[in-house]
């Protein structure tokens, strides 16, 4: 059984909620290409919040114990926990908030990043083949899918990136980048969207995330520019985009993995006891805590971009829980935001059978005048589909999400679907 032992101990009805003002729980970083070892603030902003809304530990209180419940039907059941019962996408807005050039950040590094949030929730990162085989049983995807939002909270097209120009050279925890009165950009609404902002964080900051419960105002991720995405002018160490992996596993309700404390409980059952964070790149097994090996190539430790490549089943069920119908981001999941909004002499069709696995029916009358195209959400054009008239056939296409439009010169068409 994990222990927890922590500097301040909030109790939420008996359940503890670790936040610490040590050094190590600081997500800072200097900014050159040799950096000292991984640093987080998400606890200290943590803290900050629920001494300042002490409602707040209450609203913690009852998404952990629905978490709880959670887990445990799912134990009873043998499925997994929280599981809602079609896809889980994100629609994502990305708020550049730049005082220079070199932070007002590509359109194509703002992609990449959304590319490595999307490997790494659903397993699909090539490093993955690097867990060591006491980990491999407990690897997991935890089936979230990021896509650039299509549309703004009013119905707008939009690319999901937000532009802002300010006169602030840096920011600091205190959440100013998330507020247009101080030089920031405002949140889009949190019930609908992933907020995260890419700027220029001072005081040696990497990034810091707000967990489930806080105000819709502050919901999102906060990171700095540098450490952004896979392409672009990065730091050395942190140029693979797993710094925003890390800090949106804590939007979505996950602790370091230590616990923040000495040999701490991170609330899930299968990652190992260990003492504290790892740097760097540690070879495994690292003991500690009579523990087999720490876990330190999961991606709520403090190691290197290049040395965290895995989540696990507990942390997927967890994530998952939040989705689940009660679950505090489970209105996501209905979120028009990831799909692009109809233009004038568009409607829609109800093609089925959605989800489907090889063909999918298109009720058209004279669907033989229609032109047929499918796009993955990345909005790229996929060509192994082919289409009768009557029915596409999609049996060819890997498993996911897709659009397809339909013209016929009057008229077009648009639907999503889900290829299983």
């Amino acid at each position: 059984m994990k222990k927890a032992f922590y500097s301040i101990v909030l109790t939420f009805c008996g359940l503890g909620l670790a936040v610490s003002g040590h050094a190590q729980d600081r997500h800072y970083t200097p900014p050159q290409p040799s950096l000292p070892g991984r640093q987080c603030a998400t606890m200290e902003v943590l803290e900050a919040q629920l001494k300042a809304d002490p409602d707040q530990a209450k609203r913690m209180e009852a998404i952990e114990a629905h978490a709880q419940r959670m887990l445990r039907a799912a134990s009873l059941s043998g499925k997994p926990a929280g599981t809602p019962t079609g896809p889980i996408i994100i629609p994502v807005v990305v708020h550049v908030v730049y005082n220079t050039a070199a932070q007002n950040i590509s359109d194509a590094q703002v992609q990449s990043q959304i590319d490595v949030l999307n490997e790494d929730f659903q397993k699909l990162n090539r490093d993955a083949n690097k867990t060591p085989t006491a980990f491999a049983g407990v690897a997991a995807s935890a089936g979230v899918q990021f896509v650039l939002a299509k549309q703004d909270p009013t119905g707008k097209p939009s690319t999901g990136i937000v532009r802002t120009a300010t006169k602030t050279a840096s920011w600091g925890t205190n959440d100013a980048v998330k507020n247009a009165k101080r030089g920031g950009d405002d949140a889009w609404p949190a019930a609908q969207y992933l907020n995260i902002w890419a700027c220029n964080l001072g005081q040696n900051l990497l990034g810091y995330a707000q967990f489930p419960g806080g105000k819709a105002a502050t919901d999102g991720v906060v990171i700095l520019y540098s450490a952004f995405g896979r392409t672009g002018n990065l730091i050395q160490t942190y140029n693979l985009g797993r710094t925003a992996t890390h800090e949106v596993g804590h939007w979505l309700n996950l602790r370091h993995i230590w616990g923040d404390a000495s040999c701490g409980d991170d609330l899930v059952g299968d990652t190992p006891t260990q003492q504290t964070a790892n740097y760097g790149c540690p070879t495994y097994p690292h003991v500690t805590c009579s523990n087999s090996g720490d876990m330190s190539m999961n991606y709520m430790d403090y190691t290197d971009d290049k040395c965290m490549y895995m989540f696990t089943t507990g942390q997927a069920a967890r994530m998952n829980a939040l989705f689940a119908s009660g679950g505090a981001r489970a209105s996501l999941v209905n979120s028009p935001g990831d799909t692009a909004p109809l233009v004038a002499g568009t409607t829609r069709l109800d093609a089925y059978p959605n989800p489907t696995s090889d063909v999918l029916n298109l009720p058209l009358k004279n669907g033989q005048d229609y032109t047929v195209k499918v796009y993955d959400l990345r909005g790229y054009e996929v060509k192994n589909v082919a289409f009768d008239g009557k029915q596409l056939q999609v049996s060819a296409l890997p498993k996911g999400l897709y659009y397809l439009t339909l013209t016929n010169g009057q008229q077009s068409i648009r639907q999503r679907f889900q290829k299983e």
